[in-house]
């Protein structure tokens, strides 16, 4: 590969990016066909190939999706799986690159194009790709008929993988050291990977950050009114079917031998109003046989290293998102009615445990309670079951002073909360501008950590901090904390801090098994 000249051949066709002293920069590089028309609910197909170089220097488009409260996107573009390349230029020929391919998060918005890789891909020599796949109802509808249920979304990072092991060496990178990494929904996908059959071997190392293969929701946790579910992420087949069902007889498609393709005929913006309930995966299918929890738990998983963590104080971004736009905040008279609602009778057992008298206020004491119940059990736990079989390093993001972009209640300081860490490792200019110089340093830090794993297999390494192995049989397994400052980065005794031992005592979570 000539790391000088910006055209590359893939196998589809050429591409012409960006190239400057120290990166190469492709952006919009198509993976897989549009998913518009007869492609809409289809696995991804190949790319019509061509014969000229396509241009690679802008922004693509993004997949279906409508503005939220937290983000001002929207597109109405099906013909929306592509890809972006960042490749470090090194000084001198060298090796080929470790490859990172981040999968974002939300589930209902975003695109690979909102992350800029080229601050890792520097700090570290590695390659990054970032990918577009589809979202909501596009990505994990499901419909009685319907190959592929619940699953496209899924389907379509597998493709982005698959193109990735044809491509990677045309831009330096290696195809034998690909790490997949993602973060919330992105780190549920990459969860799904490390069970999916066919990911086998597609990629070598994972990083899960915040996601939550093994999170049940208790009655209220994410949203006022929402009733009890044993899987946050993942949903049976036979129910995301009857769901999409009951959705195209609600769409005017409610005959069965005519419904997709009635389905298939609506305008994007008529499927909007019912996406939401599609964010879950399916399992029960070919793409995911098992339910996740138990494929998990009897090792049925693939056999890479993985750096897997969550953020100090996670559910304060629900607390603080779902409550306000609800208008229902959290006050003092209200903390005994949610702890019933959510625990039944072991509220007040619960209540002892988080008195409000602990805490600054009582928003502050619901986004604890649920950040150890919900978060920090089902990671510990997901470490426990990976570590019996591979390596495992985890840690815990806890910068409580970490930037935060959006509206806040007062009564609730963001602390760690979740997401907290992505503009650590994709910084761009606002989060330089609102990063104190610790903080700068950490997201260095972070960077080539992040990076080091990639190449390695081990977070730890010339420069950084000692980072042992997760060994579930150890009375305090190791977590490393990651924060700003000289000591910032160490061990914390994960299970303590976050009460694990008292959630045992009350009884198995249901997405635990």
């Amino acid at each position: 590969m000539d790391a000088s000249t910006d055209i590359v051949q893939t196998d589809a066709g050429p591409v012409r990016g960006t190239v400057t002293d120290r990166y190469r920069l492709f952006q919009g590089i198509p993976y897989a066909a549009t998913t518009g028309g007869e492609g809409r609910w289809r696995p991804p197909r190949p790319v019509p190939p061509w014969r000229e170089p396509r241009d690679a220097t802008r922004p693509c488009p993004i997949c279906p999706q409508q503005p939220s409260s937290y983000a001002e996107v929207a597109s109405l573009e099906e013909d929306c799986l592509f890809l972006n390349v960042t490749a470090a230029r090194s000084a001198t020929p060298a090796e080929p690159k470790p490859v990172m391919v981040w999968i974002h998060g939300d589930g209902a918005i975003g695109g690979g194009g909102f992350f800029d890789g080229r601050p890792l891909a520097l700090a570290g020599d590695v390659v990054v790709v970032t990918v577009n796949y589809r979202l909501g109802i596009f990505g994990a509808f499901g419909h009685p008929g319907l190959e592929g249920s619940g699953t496209f979304g899924l389907q379509d990072q597998q493709a982005a993988l698959r193109w990735v092991a044809g491509n990677a060496a045309a831009f330096g990178g290696d195809p034998g050291n690909v790490t997949v990494f993602g973060e919330s929904y992105g780190g549920l996908s990459v969860s799904a990977h490390l069970i999916a059959p066919a990911s086998a071997g597609l990629f070598h190392r994972a990083i899960v950050q915040s996601g939550f293969a093994l999170m049940d929701l208790p009655a209220g946790a994410m949203f006022p009114g929402v009733p009890a579910v044993p899987w946050y992420g993942w949903r049976a087949t036979a129910e995301v079917e009857a769901l999409g069902a009951s959705v195209a007889s609600q769409l005017g498609c409610a005959d069965p031998a005519t419904a997709l393709d009635c389905l298939r005929g609506l305008p994007v913006e008529r499927l909007f109003a019912h996406a939401q309930p599609f964010q879950p995966y399916a399992f029960g299918n070919p793409v995911l046989p098992d339910d996740p929890g138990t494929a998990l738990r009897e090792g049925r998983f693939h056999r890479v290293p993985v750096l897997a963590g969550s953020t100090h104080d996670e559910h304060r971004l629900f607390v603080g998102l779902f409550r306000a736009l609800a208008g229902q905040p959290v006050t003092t008279d209200q903390y005994p009615a949610l702890l019933a609602e959510a625990f039944g009778e072991q509220a007040a057992q619960i209540q002892a445990r988080y008195p409000l008298s602990a805490y600054p206020s009582a928003a502050v004491a619901w986004a604890t309670v649920l950040t150890d119940r919900m978060w920090a059990r089902s990671t510990f736990a997901l470490h426990r079951l990976l570590a019996a079989r591979v390596p495992v390093y985890a840690y815990e993001f806890a910068d409580g002073r970490a930037p935060m972009y959006l509206p806040f209640p007062p009564d609730l300081p963001p602390g760690a909360f979740h997401a907290a860490e992505v503009p650590y490792l994709f910084p761009d200019d606002k989060f330089r501008s609102a990063a104190t110089p610790e903080q700068r340093a950490l997201s260095d830090q972070l960077l080539r950590t992040w990076a080091g794993f990639a190449r390695t297999g081990d977070p730890g390494g010339p420069g950084l901090p000692a980072w042992p192995r997760f060994d579930g049989a150890q009375a305090v397994p190791y977590v490393q904390s990651l924060a700003p400052g000289g000591d910032g980065m160490g061990p914390v005794d994960y299970a303590a801090e976050h009460h694990l031992g008292f959630w045992e005592a009350t009884g198995p979570s249901p997405g635990l098994g």
